[in-house]
């Protein structure tokens, strides 16, 4: 290995993502520069992507510990929680946004493969998919393209792969346009006793390489996701995925988990063999030696550069107890898989790369997976000044409510996303209680009575008009869809996707989001346990709205303590948990009125949203309330229609609250459930909503075909449904 220094130019930094600055600590930290193979390992493992660079610091002040907790945030490739009867759930949310942007079907199809190889490389079993999604205006050719390509990737892979895609969202807004955002989310389940750790342990013992041979693609894809403007790469660093493969992956590996040949197991995910080696040395406090000249290619003429940076897909590295190695390797055979021993574990700390003879890298463990970190000074971003200064009274109050309303529910924000998940199979394993439309999805956990509750959500318009209220509401809405279902929470992912975090007013959204997180978790004692940030999305210089996607967990202690949105009867009284206001800044109706997003958002009551859930879970295990709803996008008046929609039974109410109708009906105000229950069950839900400090307020109830509010709207029920059935699939229809 070459120890002389040479000169490194700016365009060799940018192509690896490494500053002057980092590039002359790097030779500090070594004593001597890097070659070229360390330099690419060093690029990779320092990446935004996998070193964490701009956020490590503020991501310290999410809350990590819980009661349920059993392994969280950072420790593993994801979180645990205890659910009970022995078990755990494993789960955790990632991006795969600048891919998708340059390949969409194979970036997004890629992007479910690594959050699945998350999961199993704990020795769980994935038991199912969610994600949450992005794109500019479907009026647009390009964005048409993109949507329906992730699309495509998501349901190919999944589908392929037997798990379930069971929920998600999808938005449409015009800074997402180059650069949509696309965050998978996997669950798994596993007994305690049997979780397993990535870490290289027992000097001696063997690396394994399992899985797929190592090709070109994806090398440089940890640099190209901490760059800006993925429009203007090439499609060489998005990784193509093989889901029949996964599958039989899958099976060897949670087969490999059952025996005692297995030290550790880690997954090649962002930075291939690189990050896999290093992050498993270092947790293990051990070092690697390993051997390029042995691991399968499928390309001629391979080096060690492309070897160690290569994102091929489907490919585990396992760390085998010395001497095991024959019984693996049968393991792997019979799912007709490859396995080849690259290297062992040492004791020296060192990750030494070799080909063949020749020692081509040689660094601490320790100096590649710490990467430097920046805490910058936020700024007050300059569009706050005109967006807090709009005054609602100024909107032009609708002329035609029946109109606004249906266009609302036809909006591609609110109207039905079953022209995207009816593409996903979420029945696949039978597990599924209640699947993608809901507030949240359903899953029963086999062999017990109880389920869990899965939602993924998230509002960057609302972050972008105040994030710290926006980081605080991502976190409180996910909990709420968790308690329409019945479901206490247990513990959240969070993907943070923002711009460019050297941009002051970037980092001010970044530093805020987190904080109005941080005030929420607190509130609601929710832990996170694991994550991921996706920073540098912007195209053009333009970021899109700091946008949060929080997964969240919870748990049913039984299957029969829940409820659906969906009206059940006619008959039924309708009420309003929570308080109501006319405040309509920052939502959808003010957005589709004029044309733009502005306005301050509606504050949050951490406290009241707190009580809120409480009365509404509560209420829902004794079994008094047939439907429960999250009042969020498009207000009551869209909440009142999804739950009719779903039921197939129409209803009449009054307007509750006093103010402008179109502030009562569309308006976003927060910690607000819409409930159905008998009217003989209406005394013992109020007394406990007394109980708790919570407003309930009756405002109606489920009759008819029709959909009536007040004086103001009065529309058939069918063209209700028929305008929030088409919305998307019109959209999409219009426009090419």
């Amino acid at each position: 290995m070459s120890r002389t220094d040479t000169a490194v130019s700016d365009a060799d930094l940018r192509e690896v993502s490494l500053t002057r600055s980092e590039y002359e600590r790097i030779c500090a930290q070594l004593g001597r520069a890097p070659n070229r193979v360390e330099l690419g390992m060093f690029g990779a493992m320092w990446s935004e992507h996998c070193g964490y660079k701009n956020s490590r610091p503020l991501l310290k002040l999410l809350p990590t510990d819980g009661k349920h907790v059993l392994i969280g945030a950072g420790e593993e490739n994801a979180g645990a929680v205890d659910i009970g009867h022995g078990l755990a759930v494993v789960f955790k949310v990632e991006s795969h946004n600048h891919p998708s942007a340059v390949e969409p079907f194979q970036g997004a199809a890629t992007g479910v493969g690594g959050i699945v190889r998350d999961i199993f490389t704990m020795g769980a079993r994935p038991i199912a998919l969610l994600n949450s999604l992005r794109f500019g205006p479907l009026s647009d050719a390009r964005n048409r393209y993109l949507f329906n390509g992730v699309v495509g990737g998501i349901s190919h892979y999944g589908n392929c792969v037997g798990i379930p895609d069971v929920g998600g969202e999808v938005n449409f807004a015009s800074c997402y346009a180059g650069n949509p955002l696309v965050n998978a989310m996997c669950v798994g389940i596993i007994p305690q006793e049997k979780l397993i750790r990535a870490r290289a342990r027992g000097a001696g013992n063997t690396l394994m390489l399992v899985g797929a041979a190592t090709g070109r693609d994806g090398i440089h894809g940890a640099s190209f996701a901490s760059l800006d403007d993925p429009e203007l790469s090439h499609r060489g660093v998005v990784q193509v995925g093989d889901p029949f493969m996964e599958k039989l992956l899958i099976e060897a590996c949670l087969e490999l988990g059952e025996t005692d040949y297995l030290v550790g197991l880690q997954d090649l995910g962002a930075a291939g063999l690189t990050s896999s080696s290093v992050e498993a040395a270092h947790k293990g406090e051990s070092g690697v030696d390993i051997d390029v000249s042995r691991v399968p290619c499928r390309e001629e003429g391979m080096i060690p550069y492309e070897i160690m940076l290569s994102e091929s897909q489907e490919r585990m590295l396992a760390i085998v107890r010395r001497g095991a190695e024959e019984h693996v390797e049968a393991i792997f055979s019979r799912w007709g898989l490859h396995s080849t021993v690259i290297g062992r574990v040492t004791s020296d700390g060192i990750v030494r790369v070799r080909n063949g003879g020749e020692v081509v890298a040689e660094i601490p463990a320790h100096l590649l997976a710490d990467a430097p970190t920046y805490v910058r000074e936020g700024t007050l971003p300059t569009y706050l000044q005109e967006t807090h200064a709009f005054q609602q009274e100024s909107l032009p109050e609708p002329q035609d409510y029946n109109d606004v309303f249906l266009k609302l529910l036809a909006s591609p924000n609110i109207a039905s996303k079953e022209c995207v998940f009816r593409q996903y199979d979420y029945s696949v394993q039978v597990n599924t209680v209640q699947g993608p439309g809901g507030d949240a999805a359903v899953l029963r956990v086999k062999g017990t009575p109880a389920g869990l509750a899965v939602t993924i959500d998230g509002n960057g318009q609302y972050c972008y008009l105040d994030p710290f209220g926006g980081g605080a509401i991502a976190v409180a809405e996910a909990a709420r869809n968790l308690a329409c279902v019945g479901a206490e929470p247990l513990a959240l992912t969070n993907c943070l996707n923002f711009g460019n975090p050297e941009k002051t007013d970037v980092y001010y959204q970044l530093e805020g989001v987190i904080r109005g997180m941080v005030a929420a978790c607190a509130a609601l004692d929710v832990p996170v346990v694991s994550g991921n940030v996706s920073l540098y999305n912007e195209t053009r210089g333009q970021p899109i709205y700091p946008t949060p996607m929080v997964g969240m967990i919870g748990k049913l202690e039984s299957l029969q303590q829940s409820t659906t949105l969906a009206f059940q009867r006619e008959g039924d009284v309708i009420a309003l948990l929570g308080p109501q206001t006319d405040h309509c800044g920052g939502s959808e109706y003010v957005a589709h009125i004029l044309g733009r997003v502005t306005g301050q958002v509606p504050s949050i009551d951490l406290d009241m949203e707190v009580r809120v859930q409480a009365v509404c879970r509560q209420s829902i295990r004794d079994g008094r309330i047939s439907s429960a709803h999250d009042c969020s996008q498009g207000g009551l008046a869209v909440a009142l229609a999804e739950s009719a929609i779903a039921g197939g039974i129409g209803f009449q109410v009054d307007i509750p609250g006093a103010g402008r109708a179109d502030g009562l009906l569309f308006g976003e105000g927060q910690s607000r459930i819409v409930v159905s229950l008998p009217e003989e069950n209406l005394a013992a839900v109020r007394a406990l909503a007394a109980d708790h400090g919570v407003p309930l307020t009756v405002i109606g109830s489920v009759q008819g075909d029709a959909v009536v509010l007040g004086d103001t709207v009065s529309v058939p029920l069918a063209s209700a449904q028929r305008a929030w059935q088409n919305g998307v699939a019109e959209a999409l229809a219009a426009a090419g």
